[in-house]
């Protein structure tokens, strides 16, 4: 069964390519295609913070798998699974970009980043050096490390973005020469996103953001403070006050978890 199905996927291909404009064809692509999107909207979204509509991703993830029906080419002996799913997260990273959902101090310290390296740049006449710009933010090794490493999250890049163009009609994108080191389960990331629910449950907008931003971005309490417009002793006191209310919460649902 498996095989007529990849023999019938296989020829609406070669249908499809000798005229992109056939609309039926394509659609039946995108629906045999659709449990891609469906799939990794789901793994993106479970390691998001409430508030982003699942709904929004995988409308995103559909247009990023039309653009990839569109640009595929059969001849390069790649699978279109392996070629569009970059395709597809690109869309929806692009799609989380425009929604502004990431957190205004970590993307502080993304331009804190920026703004001493530009100093040095101008100040040496070349790149500065890791140990440079710590020197120069006054911070140690590890401090510059956390930094640049939160610094460098923030910076979403869309897959479809064009890299270089060739004197063929198709241009070469970030998805055709980005390399994929790493793949995460998603088992993780809805466990997590699970106990984020449970333990911000019942707390209010700052109290929830608290939190999220202490324990989850593992910003400062000053830094807290900063993105909510509250001082940091009044932060500090907030966090304490959640602290114990939790505590007492999680003592007497104490025997749920037994």
């Amino acid at each position: 069964m498996t095989t007529k199905v990849t023999e019938d996927i296989q020829a609406i291909w070669i249908e499809f390519k000798k005229d992109s404009r056939n609309q039926p064809l394509r659609n039946k692509l995108m629906v045999h295609y659709f449990p891609l999107v469906r799939f990794n909207a789901d793994r993106v979204w479970a390691k998001l913070p409430d508030g982003v509509d699942l709904n929004d991703l995988i409308s995103a993830g559909v247009f990023g798998l039309m653009d990839a029906i569109e640009a595929f080419d059969m001849e390069r002996g790649v699978k279109f699974e392996t070629y569009c799913v970059p395709r597809i997260r690109g869309a929806m990273l692009d799609e989380l970009r425009t929604m502004d959902w990431v957190p205004r101090l970590v993307r502080s310290k993304a331009s804190k980043l920026e703004a001493a390296r530009k100093v040095l740049q101008a100040r040496h006449g070349r790149p500065p050096t890791d140990p440079e710009l710590a020197e120069q933010m006054e911070l140690s090794a590890e401090e510059f490390d956390k930094l640049k490493n939160e610094a460098n999250a923030v910076n979403l890049v869309s897959l479809n973005k064009k890299w270089y163009e060739t004197d063929s009609y198709k241009d070469v994108r970030e998805v055709d020469v980005i390399e994929d080191l790493k793949g995460e389960d998603p088992t993780l990331g809805i466990q997590k996103r699970d106990v984020m629910k449970l333990v911000t449950k019942g707390l209010n907008r700052n109290e929830r953001l608290i939190i999220i931003l202490y324990y989850y971005e593992e910003l400062t309490m000053k830094e807290i403070g900063q993105t909510l417009g509250l001082s940091e002793s009044r932060v500090s006191q907030m966090h304490s006050s959640i602290v114990a209310r939790l505590k007492e919460q999680l003592r007497r649902r104490r025997p749920e978890f037994a």
